[in-house]
C-alpha cells in the first residue's frame, strides 16, 4: 500500500491533540465534487489512516458524515482526530449541530468543533451563545476543543482575543486566493501572532481551491515550509492523491509517476450553490468562459481553467476539481 512513507505527527498548538502534518480534507469526495459512494469514501479515509493520516476535516454543510461513520468502524477512534464545523449562533442551533454530528458519526465525542467562516471579533461575539454551549459540552466530554474557520485576516485576529478558541483554520496559499480582506502577507502576520499565543493552526486551500494545481509543488512548498502552521488540510479523492500528498509532505517533491497521473486527470470548474451572482467573475474572464444565469455564475465551453475568475470571487465559491 502506497510507497512506505509515514507522516510526522505534531502537537496542535497548546491543545495536547497530536495530529498528522497532513489533514484529510473530506469535502472533495462528496456529491458536491467527486460524488463517491459511501464505501468508496470510507475506503479512502481508511487508506489514508493506514498511511499515517490521523486527522480529518469536515463540516455539517458537507453532508458527508456517513463516509466517516463507515470508516470509523475500522479505525482506532482514540487515535483519530475529527474536526467539524457549523454555522450555529444560538444554544439550540449549537446543540442540534453537535447532536447531529455525534449521532451521524456514531461517536461519543468530537475532537474539534468549530464555528464555520467567522469574519471578525464581531461575528465571534455574535456567536457567543453557541460558544458557551460548546464549552458546556466540552466540560461533559462531548467536545475536546473549540475553534473557528475563517477566510479573513480579521477572523484570525478576532480569535486571538478569545481563550475559548484554541484552534484556527484559515485560508493560506501563495497567491492569497480566497482571502477576503488583505493579502497573504497580512494573513501570515495574523497567523504568526495566533501561533505564538499557543493556538493550534491548520491551514486550508493551499492549492487555492484547485486553482494552483498547475503550480502544485511550488504552492504546497510555500505552505509546507511556514513554521507556524501545524497541519495542512488538502482535499483528496483518490489513492494517488493521498500517496502524492503524503510523499510531498515528507520530501517536498511529488513523485514523477504520481505527478504524471494527476496531470492527466481531467479537471473542471465548478461554482458552489452559495454563489451570489455578483458578476465579478464575468468581468474578469477574458475568454467569455463564464456567465450569470438565473442569478448564478455558470462556466461554459470557452472556460480554459485559467482560474483568474476565482481571484475576484468575494465568496470563494469557484473551484477547480
Amino acid at each position: 500500500m502506497g510507497c512506505g512513507i509515514e507522516l510526522e505527527r505534531i502537537k496542535l498548538g497548546n491543545t495536547g491533540i497530536e495530529v498528522s502534518r497532513l489533514c484529510f480534507g473530506s469535502l472533495t469526495m462528496t456529491p458536491f465534487q467527486a460524488n463517491l459512494t459511501t464505501e468508496e469514501g470510507a475506503y479512502l479515509i481508511e487508506y489514508a489512516y493506514s498511511r499515517g493520516i490521523n486527522f480529518l476535516d469536515t463540516a455539517e454543510i458537507y453532508d458527508n458524515y456517513h463516509y466517516i461513520r463507515r470508516a470509523l468502524q475500522r479505525i482506532d477512534r482514540e487515535d483519530y482526530v475529527i474536526a467539524t464545523k457549523c454555522y450555529a449562533y444560538t444554544k439550540d442551533l449549537a446543540e442540534n449541530s453537535l447532536n447531529k454530528a455525534l449521532k451521524e458519526l456514531d461517536t461519543d465525542y468530537i475532537d474539534i468543533f468549530m464555528l464555520h467562516e467567522q469574519e471578525s471579533i464581531y461575528t465571534i461575539k455574535g456567536h457567543m451563545e453557541a460558544i458557551e454551549y460548546f464549552l458546556e459540552a466540552k466540560n461533559k466530554g462531548k467536545i475536546r476543543k473549540i475553534g473557528i474557520s475563517t477566510h479573513r485576516v480579521e477572523g484570525v485576529l478576532g480569535a486571538i482575543e478569545f481563550d475559548e478558541i484554541e484552534i484556527i483554520h484559515p485560508i493560506v496559499n501563495k497567491d492569497g486566493i480566497g482571502i477576503q480582506d488583505g493579502n497573504i502577507d497580512d494573513m501570515l502576520l495574523a497567523i504568526e501572532k495566533a501561533y505564538e499565543m499557543g493556538k493550534g493552526i491548520y491551514a486550508m486551500k493551499p492549492l487555492g481551491g484547485g486553482h494552483l494545481i498547475s503550480q502544485a509543488e511550488e504552492a504546497l512548498n510555500f505552505v509546507r515550509t511556514i513554521p507556524y502552521i501545524h497541519s495542512i488540510a488538502i482535499g483528496m479523492q483518490s489513492k494517488d492523491e493521498i500517496d502524492c500528498n503524503i510523499a510531498f509532505m515528507e520530501t517536498g517533491k511529488i513523485p514523477q509517476r504520481l505527478k504524471d497521473d494527476l496531470g492527466n486527470k481531467k479537471r473542471r470548474l465548478i461554482v458552489a450553490d452559495y454563489c451570489i451572482g455578483c458578476g465579478k467573475c464575468v468581468k474578469i474572464c477574458k475568454n467569455d468562459g463564464i456567465n450569470i444565469i438565473d442569478g448564478k455564475a455558470v462556466p461554459n465551453g470557452n472556460c480554459i481553467l485559467c482560474s483568474y475568475c476565482a481571484r475576484g470571487c468575494p465568496e470563494f465559491c469557484i473551484k477547480v476539481v
